[in-house]
């Protein structure tokens, strides 16, 4: 049986705070402001191996996803929010709804093989392309955790990559 992947999650997503926050991240501003953030948070994360985010007072479950290069074949880091399904993680390629792919998904296309930050744990992993047939049901749990991301797939027509992560 393959173990289970810790799970660390502080604040609240039904919090004021979160409400807001979400609403917020829902918006074109939102959406810049979040990517602006993402390396302060990138460095949080990176110096206590996913234990605390910026977003953490307001609940989101965020890793850090780390991948080769596809060209450069340079380790690439990118904080994530992901769902939680015991032995598997899952991740979506939203960009914001930007209308080009995160190179992080054509990393993982090109090389499965990844490193997950989480609970202050570094855990190698195996990236598995979602069919689209099953999507559905895991990017409705997204929206769960944030409306954002129906909003970030109304402002794309690009199909959303959604991947599940495994330990190696």
């Amino acid at each position: 049986m393959t173990p289970q992947f810790p799970d660390r999650q502080w604040g609240s997503r039904t919090n004021p705070l979160s409400r807001a926050a979400n609403r917020f991240a829902a918006t074109k501003p939102g959406s810049w402001l979040i990517r602006t953030v993402t390396p302060l948070d990138r460095a949080l994360l990176e110096r206590t191996d996913a234990k605390y985010t910026v977003l953490g007072p307001i609940g989101a479950p965020v890793i850090l996803l780390t991948t080769t290069g596809r060209k450069s074949g340079v380790p690439r880091t990118q904080p994530l929010l992901y769902v939680h399904d015991g032995d598997t993680l899952y991740v979506v390629g939203s960009n914001f709804g930007q209308a080009h792919h995160p190179a992080w998904t054509a990393n993982l296309l090109a090389n499965p093989a990844a490193t997950v930050a989480i609970a202050g744990e570094r855990i190698p992993v195996t990236a598995t392309l979602v069919p689209d047939a099953d999507k559905e049901a895991i990017f409705t749990r997204f929206i769960d955790i944030t409306g954002a991301y129906a909003a970030y797939r109304d402002r794309t027509t690009r199909n959303l990559r959604v991947f599940a992560l495994k330990r190696a």
